[in-house]
């Protein structure tokens, strides 16, 4: 499994937002070179994170995106489902009918251990605590980046 190029970009915004002083808003180009993100690309993430209501967008001379108030304690995890979704780490682990398999199958319960634990730590982490240990250069350097 491997996170998405835009749900990665998107977790870079977060943390550049969260380390803005107060209200600052950020204009696509500065997120952009901030985050070394395209952005044609990042304004799409940029979309969904609003849509989210982690972020606020403006329009106009005064316009920009800023973090908002669930953005700052929002957690890795929720970070990423509101780019690409619920996570899963195989298709029997999602909900509604699920595998017919599952009861006889001896991986399940391995799968099923191994998504409990990365759900853990992803919503171990939150935006505030990764932007508290950035660079204070303002620069996002993610050991998984």
């Amino acid at each position: 499994m491997q996170l998405t190029r835009a749900a990665d970009y998107a977790v870079r915004v977060m943390i550049y937002l969260a380390q803005l002083p107060g209200e600052t808003r950020a204009l696509l180009p500065d997120l952009a070179h901030a985050t070394d993100a395209p952005e044609s690309f990042l304004s799409k993430v940029l979309q969904s994170l609003a849509h989210a209501k982690l972020i606020s967008s403006r329009r106009g001379k005064l316009g920009g995106f800023a973090i908002l108030p669930a953005g700052h304690c929002a957690t890795l995890l929720q970070i990423i489902e509101a780019i690409d979704g619920p996570i899963c780490l195989n298709v029997c682990l999602q909900g509604g009918k699920g595998c017919e398999r599952r009861s006889a199958c001896p991986a399940h319960p391995v799968w099923a251990r191994a998504q409990r634990a990365m759900l853990e730590v992803l919503m171990s982490a939150t935006v505030t605590s990764m932007a508290t240990n950035a660079l204070p250069s303002g620069s996002v350097s993610l050991p998984f980046a």
